[in-house]
């Protein structure tokens, strides 16, 4: 134990699932929100360790590919109640955005045609296009530090464009930015040929193959939620064909309007594509990675960190991640932006979102009630 930690009295496993299935119920808000509410409860109010040990846990969830705020949710856990606490503290966070998603998809396969339910869809879906949008905004600022990372992400954003895959996109902006930092001044090495198409082979839309599509997705995502649409949509929509861009917005308003983790969006796909059965082996499968990394990790990551050229590879694919969010960000637009009133929409939003920093939540209630006030246009 280090010092400033809590000792381990009180039954732990029971504290940590209490604090978990509070926070996977009331955790509105993205990840940002996530975070600040996870520090709330363990080292202000519970102490189970110190900010500094609680800010190296948080970069270790950074650097890794998958969900952020349930990657810190397990370290967490297990900082409080070891080995269990790990699996009960990402349970118990997970679980309940995980339900609820899977109640809604089941409304949606039922009513998602009605008059009234396209009218609300047709409001919140510019709402999440300007929520993404903002994202990019925000975090880019952050990200892109100079004038390497920038032309790393553009070149990301042209690959994605034409037609390579996230994975491979990604892992070039790692290996591209790593040797712009780390070469010899003078010497901008020849970038590795990466060869494109990085996705798994096409399987059929049955349980076994939203396991490996799903199980993929959570071992390669690196960075925000929303760069999870990017792979979503490069998967599921182009490649396979299982959902249209219609399917993958509602999926990603569903995620916005319920408490968790974004990823939950792979709970409301699973159920789309088989059901009930569908809905717990896309989730269990995106989150999986998460729960074998984090276990994995705790001596590895930090060292890895201090590297020079890993540090610089991990601002790469960040800065890819940002690029390919932008890339999505566009082509969702297309599908949601359809005409005058939700151009005007999408723009309020983003400008609520940016000067008024309002909570996304408010705002998604909002176009839903635009929506289902003014009706879906029909569209052809």
């Amino acid at each position: 134990m280090r010092r400033g930690e809590r000792p381990p009295d009180r039954a732990p496993l029971g504290e940590v699932a209490a604090v978990f299935l509070r926070l996977g119920l009331t955790a509105f808000g993205g990840p940002a929100a996530h975070v600040a509410m996870m520090e709330r409860e363990t080292v202000v109010r519970r102490r189970w360790l110190p900010r500094e040990r609680f800010l190296d846990l948080l970069a270790m969830a950074n650097v890794l590919p998958g969900p952020s705020s349930s990657e810190l949710a397990i370290y967490l856990g297990y900082v409080r109640a070891g080995w269990a606490g790990l699996v009960v503290g990402g349970v118990c966070f997970v679980a309940p955005a995980a339900v609820l998603v899977a109640l809604l998809a089941r409304l949606y396969v039922r009513f998602g045609t009605i008059p009234q339910a396209a009218g609300l869809l047709y409001g919140v879906r510019p709402v999440v296009v300007a929520i993404v949008l903002e994202a990019v905004w925000r975090l880019g600022r952050t990200a892109i530090r100079d004038a390497a990372a920038a032309l790393v992400a553009l070149g990301v954003a042209v690959l994605s464009l034409t037609g390579t895959a996230p994975v491979t996109a990604l892992l070039a902006a790692g290996l591209a930015l790593a040797a712009i930092r780390t070469a010899p001044r003078g010497l901008a090495a020849a970038l590795p040929t990466v060869p494109a198409g990085g996705a798994v082979a096409a399987v059929p839309p049955g349980l076994g193959g939203l396991f490996l599509v799903f199980l993929k997705l959570g071992a390669v995502v690196f960075g925000s939620g929303y760069v999870l649409l990017a792979f979503l949509r490069a998967d599921l929509v182009e490649r396979l064909g299982w959902l249209t861009e219609r399917q993958l917005l509602d999926a990603v308003a569903v995620g916005q309007v319920t408490p968790g983790p974004v990823f939950t969006t792979a709970t409301f796909i699973g159920y789309l594509l088989a059901g009930s059965a569908g809905a717990a082996v896309a989730t269990v499968a995106i989150f999986l990675p998460a729960f074998a990394l984090v276990a994995a990790s705790g001596p590895v990551v930090p060292a890895l960190r201090r590297s020079r050229v890993v540090a610089a590879a991990l601002d790469g694919v960040t800065a890819g991640s940002l690029a390919l969010m932008a890339v999505v960000t566009w082509q969702l637009g297309r599908t949601a932006i359809v005409d005058l009133p939700t151009a005007a929409l999408a723009l309020a939003s983003a400008a609520a979102l940016l000067r008024l920093r309002l909570d996304s939540t408010w705002l998604i209630a909002a176009g839903a009630a635009f929506g289902t006030l003014l009706g879906a246009p029909r569209l052809p």
